[in-house]
């Protein structure tokens, strides 16, 4: 079980590993089950962050840092992955040729206009929640880092796979099964339950607004691509992670 989730930590985020894990057939999948463990990490790391930086600089000042800690810790791959899924599924091409522009490590227009979006969302929602308590504001970094990776998980057991032979994304989904999406499900729901009697949170409108834009994208993909890539699940947890923090500022922060 420390080795899955070491996996998870290893793959979801730039922080050192005490230790390598080994390599066995399925060992990638089965990390699955922690992605939300590795969100909640994420969450205390970030909310730490937020409340040293919100006690020197401006908001606006510690939104833009928090917001560039968010893509630091991450290494960015996330947030890759949605500038991908974005020049690929808008482009005006046929399935296999989106796929080649998912490929392409150089971003188009449309892959940075969704970055910028996304970021902009982030940047406005953690404006927000500086202005509060220091409850609020982790409670809602918590509430869309768990959800983020849940939803990653979740599309990566659930879902069909668009592309065929090696990939990064193939090879990260063998061994996941019911058993992992079981465990990140739970996961999942007892960071949401253990944070819903924060005042003033709506969490199902919270848990709503995340999985009803990730699920625009997922629908996006099924009709364009005839299936999910390992840069669709990094874009489905940004998207995730962005609807839930603005739906949490929307219900907490009038």
């Amino acid at each position: 079980m420390l080795e899955d989730f070491a996996r998870a930590l290893g793959f979801l985020t730039v922080l050192p590993l005490p230790c390598s894990p080994r390599d066995e057939s399925g060992s990638f999948g089965r990390s699955f089950g922690w992605f939300p463990a590795v969100g909640l990490l994420l969450g205390a790391l970030l909310g730490g962050g937020a409340l040293a930086a919100g006690a020197a600089p401006p908001p606006p000042v510690s939104a833009a840092l928090v917001v560039a800690l968010w893509v630091l810790l991450t290494g960015g791959l996330h947030l890759d992955g949605l500038m991908d899924t974005c020049d690929g599924l808008f482009a005006a091409k046929s399935p296999r040729e989106r796929l080649e522009i998912m490929s392409d490590p150089h971003p188009g227009a449309f892959g940075v206009l969704g970055a910028v979006c996304v970021l902009l969302v982030k940047y406005g929602a953690l404006l927000s929640l500086l202005r509060t308590d220091a409850l609020l504001l982790l409670a809602g970094l918590l509430f869309a880092l768990v959800l983020g990776r849940w939803t990653m998980a979740a599309a990566a057991i659930l879902l069909p796979y668009a592309r065929h032979g090696e990939s990064l994304g193939g090879r990260f989904r063998r061994g996941a099964g019911r058993a992992q999406l079981a465990l990140a499900s739970g996961w999942t729901l007892a960071v949401f339950a253990a944070l819903a009697p924060v005042q003033g949170v709506r969490t199902v409108a919270v848990l709503a607004a995340g999985l009803t834009l990730a699920g625009a994208l997922v629908v996006l993909a099924l009709r364009r691509l005839s299936g999910l890539t390992g840069d669709v699940y990094g874009g489905l947890g940004e998207l995730a992670e962005a609807g839930a923090l603005a739906a949490f500022v929307a219900g907490c922060c009038r």
